[in-house]
């Protein structure tokens, strides 16, 4: 499902991009090269269409992009990894810290080199 919601965002954006490319803006636009559908519908009626079709596209966008993350199979992946982590932590044998003894080695000091000069 997560990647049906992916496609459709996909096609609502490029679908978007086209109507925004074909509308007139002040520097004059791609729509002049469709003047054909302005003499056919008249150029009131395009740009209301083309209007409509912007916020109509943009509100799908966001309705799309607000569900998305709902349909996502990670979040079941996460719960599987905690489970999993859960697990091995319950399956580590724990140990107990050695105390260290009150008794300190024992130094052998005739096999050490003494620094007295003297050899």
């Amino acid at each position: 499902m997560d990647v049906f919601i992916m496609i459709l965002i996909a096609v609502v954006c490029v679908l978007l991009i086209g109507v925004i490319l074909v509308q007139n803006s002040k520097g004059g636009g791609l729509a002049t090269g469709f003047s054909s559908a302005n003499q056919i519908g008249g150029v009131k009626k395009t740009a209301d269409f083309l209007e409509k079709a912007t916020w109509t596209l943009v509100i799908a966008l966001m309705v799309l992009s607000v569900i998305a993350p709902n349909f996502g199979s990670k979040s079941n992946v996460v719960e599987e990894s905690q489970d999993t982590f859960q697990e091995q932590i319950q399956a580590t044998p724990t140990q107990q810290p050695q105390m260290p003894s009150n008794t300190a080695p024992a130094l052998d000091l005739e096999d050490q080199p003494s620094d007295n000069g003297a050899e």
